[in-house]
């Protein structure tokens, strides 16, 4: 299992998105799950529609990123429409290639396919069947309301030949020990297609007995 800290390692709320706890995270070897926008015809860092011009710019995430190592994954979670081609590009620019992109509406991620970027599809209580199953490189595995991922769930996943990324219950203001604890109990645990976006990486990384690559 590899680790994504959730909006990057941070430890006050105010820090999430941050170059702090983007960076933060880089250099302890976890992967980052951050939130990609369009702002004044640049892509940026950003889980809300932006304002002003304080927002880091994928270019900086991404040299940052490829600087560490490229550690974990970078989970991109597309938050608008049409940023295929800046993405597309950026990533070549900067030779990043442990990467996948999410989130985004299935009209959307047509166009992530043609450009070859890699792409997770959604599987959650309201999403019993991924929206582009055969396309996806990865199921983003999520539950918004109920704790129902169980590890023979994640299994039939991984046994598909799909990457797995499973969403920690801290994220929905859940407590995430008794689940944390289940999932433990998946066989594949050790597989590097497995994924935590978490809010305590450094805590599953005790729990878990990993590292963040």
């Amino acid at each position: 299992m590899l680790l994504l800290a959730h909006r990057g390692w941070w430890r006050s709320p105010e820090e999430k998105n941050s170059e702090l706890a983007i960076r933060r995270a880089f250099d302890a070897g976890y992967g980052v799950e951050t939130d990609l926008r369009d702002h004044e015809g640049r892509v940026v860092v950003s889980h809300d529609p932006p304002t002003g011009q304080d927002h880091i710019g994928l270019d900086d995430l991404l040299a940052w990123y490829a600087a560490a190592g490229q550690p974990g994954r970078l989970a991109l979670n597309i938050k608008a429409d049409g940023l295929q081609k800046p993405l597309a590009e950026a990533l070549a620019r900067h030779g990043v290639d442990r990467y996948f992109v999410f989130d985004m509406s299935v009209a959307d991620a047509v166009g992530y396919m043609r450009h070859d970027l890699d792409c997770y599809s959604r599987v959650s209580e309201y999403e019993p069947e991924p929206s582009f199953e055969a396309q996806a490189v990865g199921i983003w595995m999520d539950a918004f309301v109920s704790d129902w991922i169980a590890p023979s769930d994640i299994e039939g996943w991984l046994a598909k030949g799909k990457e797995v990324a499973l969403v920690s219950p801290e994220l929905h203001k859940r407590p995430e020990d008794d689940v944390w604890a289940q999932w433990r109990e998946t066989a594949s645990l050790a597989s590097d297609r497995l994924m935590l976006c978490t809010d305590f990486p450094d805590k599953a990384a005790r729990v878990f007995g990993l590292s963040g690559d």
